[in-house]
């Protein structure tokens, strides 16, 4: 099977340029501009931009045993539809992603479904119950690219550093969910004015800074690598600029949420806003987005967490954590990340497609000859209202519900081959 896209923009790794792009099987073989020549397909990419296939490091698909919020048909189609080509899922499934066999079994769905590709991340302790560590080995070698409890910190430090340990001995990824429980106490949005106002507990932003501060200096005292979840504050962002400055292996995420909304979403009780970490203050945002224009921010993830309607439409007190994000990721960071001028589609890319897959070590991300051809294919020309109805995902529980963004996806090719996505602006 071979495809030629014609006309488009295509984002390399440090500039723009208009040029076609050649797929031959599972590969790219030319980017280049006026490629003549058969092929099987042709892609008409006149005012198109042409980037790598999106890599989302942080998910979760919900099977096994959540299937009524979500699986990974559905989950698999919705990543289709906000350009990812391949998606990291989290371990906290029932029962929790924490053998070989549960690992095998979402790579065998995964395989059945084909649509995005599935990469699992398995549990860093049995059960995600920060007691017994898991055999990360065995699962690493079925196909778990990283570990992590992740909806669950590893509260005990030294279950923690005994974690970062094993994993060093199979060059593991260990992704650190970062959140003492005792501080977030009873806490559902984030401490201060606004949680005052709607008369709602607050998680004191030391709940997650804390923790970050300590996995950084054990991945210190140990010369190992580990992963810093859904940053959301600004003493996060400063504890891993200042650990990379002393050359700790530290990397870390963000989510849209975090680079793009404030706790203000939370004074009309809307349930869609309640996120573990919660929703910050505007402060926050704009150390979120300084860190990702400096490099301290490594990826962009979604922290995808689907939840079936009657969850999320109780008391916020009651409702579940959790914001859907797969369909509105590059919408989101293309309108509040790039038309600012915050950074550029370039650094987009980085952060959606190359840095991620690199952290994981899966081998794609990359728009280039020789790569393997996981591409999207964006109309940046395109402004729409976000509608939870036209939602792929079995979920409709977006924070971005109503805002209106810019940038849609037209086409996305997977190992060479274009997958059918339904047109979310038509």
């Amino acid at each position: 099977m071979s495809i030629l896209i014609k006309n488009g923009y295509v984002v390399k790794e440090d500039c723009m340029e208009k040029c076609d792009v050649l797929v031959e099987g599972r590969r790219i073989v030319a980017i280049e501009p006026n490629i003549d020549g058969y092929a099987d397909k042709v892609i008409d990419a006149e005012n198109l931009t042409v980037m790598a296939g999106f890599v989302d490091m942080h998910c979760h698909l919900r099977e096994p045993g959540f299937e009524y919020k979500e699986d990974i048909a559905s989950g698999t189609k919705s990543a289709l539809q906000g350009g990812f080509t391949s998606i990291a899922c989290m371990p906290n499934t029932s029962p929790v992603i924490d053998n070989t066999a549960l690992v095998l079994y979402v790579k065998n769905r995964a395989a059945e479904e084909d649509n995005a590709k599935v990469y699992p991340i398995a549990a860093v302790t049995k059960g995600q119950k920060g007691k017994e560590l898991t055999e990360m080995g065995s699962m690493k070698q079925a196909g778990a690219v990283a570990f992590s409890d992740d909806g669950l910190p590893v509260v005990d430090g030294n279950t923690m550093r005994l974690a970062l340990e094993y994993a060093k001995t199979f060059d593991a990824l260990v992704i650190s969910h970062c959140e003492d429980k005792a501080i977030a106490g009873e806490g559902v949005v984030n401490e201060g004015f606004n949680a005052t106002i709607a008369g709602l507990k607050g998680i004191n932003r030391v709940a997650e800074e804390a923790m970050v501060a300590r996995d950084i200096l054990l991945a210190e005292s140990l010369n190992t690598k580990v992963h810093i979840a859904h940053v959301s504050t600004r003493g996060s962002v400063d504890l891993v600029r200042w650990a990379k400055a002393r050359g700790v292996k530290v990397t870390c995420e963000t989510c849209p949420h975090y680079f793009s909304a404030t706790d203000d979403e939370i004074l009309s009780f809307n349930t869609y806003a309640k996120i573990n970490p919660p929703l910050r203050e505007e402060d926050d945002v704009l150390a979120i987005i300084e860190g990702l224009k400096d490099g301290t921010i490594d990826a962009i993830a979604t922290d995808h967490a689907p939840h079936h309607i009657d969850e999320k439409n109780r008391e916020f007190n009651y409702a579940p954590n959790g914001s859907i994000g797969f369909e509105t990721a590059f919408a989101i960071g293309y309108t509040y990340l790039v038309e600012p001028g915050h950074i550029d589609l370039t650094d987009l890319s980085r952060l959606m497609s190359k840095n991620p897959s690199e952290i994981l070590g899966i081998g794609s991300g990359k728009l280039a000859v020789g790569e393997t051809a996981d591409i999207t294919i964006v109309d940046l020309n395109k402004t729409y209202e976000v509608d939870k109805n036209k939602f792929v995902s079995k979920a409709e529980n977006c924070v971005f519900n109503g805002w209106k963004v810019t940038g849609t996806i037209e086409h996305v090719i997977i190992d060479g081959q274009e997958k059918e996505i339904k047109h979310y602006d038509r």
